[in-house]
């Protein structure tokens, strides 16, 4: 039997990067997979192509109702929630001083406020069937520092990771938070950002960057059964940069 068969998966950020390949990844272990994105062009032309047993949800992460929406659609389709993947975010390299209210704000809501969101509007589902699995992706900058809102989002990512474990354990959902460091997307191993990616690639113990893939088979393990006791844990995917 797949590893996640039959199991029903919410993905946000799903239409493209690192959502898409966690979306394939577990659609290839047997699971049905909700996918959601703000990027209705994307995510629909995603869901037809990966056939039956994934469906697209237009979501804007930050937006409580949507989420009430996101989780009545998921039910009525697949029935309850048993993994939900809070992979939606957003990165903004600024100097504090250059850093606008409104971009902090604008962070914070996508990479922290969207996770909190998520977390309240899923556990419901998860409780009725005594079980479930919340993966919340941070990153290396929720365990060491970098740049000021995109820092602070992903160190508050980590900690309501483990407020929630602390919670949940009593109704048998598990949360834990994914790190991963350099990710070779498309976005970023493109043009000069490229050779920048490629340079800094030395300064890696493992002397490269992760594949998206590494990431997804990790999301397929804390989905899966196979993480049963593992809650509350940060896992890092970094290549052992964090180590140093």
């Amino acid at each position: 039997m797949a590893r996640l068969q039959d199991k029903v998966i919410i993905i946000t950020g799903a239409a493209q990067g690192m959502g898409e390949t966690h979306a394939k990844f577990c659609l290839k272990e047997g699971a049905k997979v909700v996918l959601t994105d703000v990027n209705a062009d994307k995510g629909q032309a995603l869901a037809e192509q990966l056939g039956d047993n994934a469906l697209f949800i237009q979501h804007d992460v930050t937006d409580e109702q949507h989420w009430a929406q996101v989780i009545e659609l998921t039910e009525a389709k697949f029935g309850p929630v048993n993994v939900l993947v809070n992979n939606a975010g957003i990165t903004m390299s600024k100097s504090i001083l250059d850093l606008s209210l409104a971009d902090y704000r604008r962070i914070l809501e996508i990479n922290q406020v969207s996770v909190f969101l998520g977390m309240k509007a899923v556990i419901p589902s998860m409780k009725a069937n005594k079980q479930g699995s919340i993966i919340n992706i941070s990153s290396i900058n929720g365990l060491v520092g970098g740049a000021v809102g995109y820092t602070d989002s992903k160190f508050a990512v980590r900690g309501m990771t483990k407020a929630a474990a602390l919670e949940c354990a009593p109704h048998g959902i598990r949360v834990n938070s994914i790190h991963p460091g350099v990710i070779a997307t498309p976005m970023i191993m493109q043009g000069d950002t490229k050779d920048v990616v490629e340079a800094f690639a030395k300064s890696i113990p493992l002397r490269r960057v992760a594949q998206p893939e590494e990431v997804s088979s990790l999301v397929v393990y804390l989905a899966s059964d196979e993480s049963s006791y593992s809650t509350g844990s940060e896992f890092v995917v970094d290549g052992g940069l964090t180590a140093q």
